[in-house]
């Protein structure tokens, strides 16, 4: 008895000092920021797209007399009989969402914050002085996101995501000027070292598209469509987004119910899937496939590519890094020859 308590003890003990060292490597072991890089890159890029579009029309979405009033904004975020509510909680009910937008009045006020705001994506973008404006990104993205609730999209929410863990680690080590200046002022300076902190950023990343993934499932087990093969069909057929005619799907039936059993499928078990290095490119591979035929079926390109952005968290960068290198192999210019 005595050696089978000793032996339990002993398996206990080891099995918690494992599990310890798992979770401190799966969080706290430093890591090549490359892919928090090129991450920052395609994010800034679609940040600063997706709001200078606003551009167009600014103060029909922001300005104080826009079609959506900011009265009627704050009605996404109230309670009804808040009063009532106030009397018997005073924290219950009360809305904590905050933008910019609310303290920029004037429209010379919102034209200033906007460009300030696509001053900050661009240089989140090229990766100048990163540390701040990976902040300032956040915060802009955020008060856009607050003050048109009425436009509220996927695609705002996985851009304040990104933009949100961006700030957590060093996103501006490489592929940056700040990496370039740094190599500039100092020219014996080597390749971005591992960082904790970039870890800890692309876990995030990581762990939040595994939850996205598995409620977007989830949430399509309601209703009949997807259960009997026809969820695909409905999408692609519907004139509201259709930009490339997919009806041709009608006389391929069977291949419309996999493709949609497939989609199901892989949504609820990519937080599953997604992390044996021997599935892994192949659960990366579907993605391609199933977001390009969202961007370019369904007219959400935006959506589409800025999803394959996300994935990118999982992709290591050692690979990140081959491909840059092969890239700029392949875009640099032979050299010449005297004759």
């Amino acid at each position: 008895m005595n050696a089978a308590a000793a032996y339990l003890t002993s398996f206990l003990r080891a099995s918690y000092r494992d599990a310890v060292a798992g979770w401190n490597r799966f969080w706290f072991a430093p890591t090549d920021p490359a892919t928090l890089a090129m991450i920052r890159i395609l994010a800034g890029a679609m940040l600063l797209y997706t709001h200078l579009v606003w551009t167009i029309d600014l103060e029909a979405f922001f300005g104080p007399h826009s079609w959506v009033s900011p009265t009627a904004n704050a009605t996404f975020h109230e309670v009804p009989k808040i009063s009532e509510i106030m009397e018997q909680d005073p924290y219950r009910g009360r809305s904590f969402v905050w933008s910019l937008f609310d303290v920029a009045k004037t429209s010379q006020q919102i034209w200033a914050v906007h460009i300030v705001a696509l001053v900050t994506f661009a240089l989140l973008t090229v990766g100048l002085w990163t540390r701040v404006v990976a902040v300032l990104a956040w915060i802009f993205a955020v008060s856009y996101v607050q003050r048109a609730q009425g436009a509220l999209f996927g695609l705002d929410q996985i851009n304040t995501m990104l933009a949100m863990y961006l700030m957590v680690g060093p996103s501006g080590a490489c592929y940056s000027l700040d990496a370039w200046l740094a190599r500039r002022k100092n020219p014996r300076r080597g390749a971005a070292s591992p960082s904790t902190s970039a870890n800890i950023a692309i876990r995030l990343m990581q762990l939040h598209m595994c939850v996205i993934y598995m409620f977007a499932g989830i949430g399509k087990f309601v209703g009949a469509s997807w259960w009997n093969g026809t969820g695909l069909w409905g999408g692609v057929a519907n004139l509201e987004y259709q930009s490339l005619d997919a009806t041709w799907l009608a006389y391929w039936p069977h291949l419309s119910a996999f493709l949609s059993h497939l989609t199901v499928y892989w949504e609820v078990f990519y937080c599953v899937l997604i992390w044996p290095r021997a599935l892994r490119p192949w659960m990366l591979l579907i993605a391609v496939p199933l977001h390009l035929g969202i961007a370019f079926f369904m007219g959400m390109i935006t959506f589409g590519l800025i999803m394959l952005v996300g994935n990118l968290a999982f992709v290591s960068p050692e690979s990140v890094r081959a491909t840059v290198s092969w890239l700029f192999r392949r875009t640099r210019p032979a050299p010449t020859t005297g004759g």
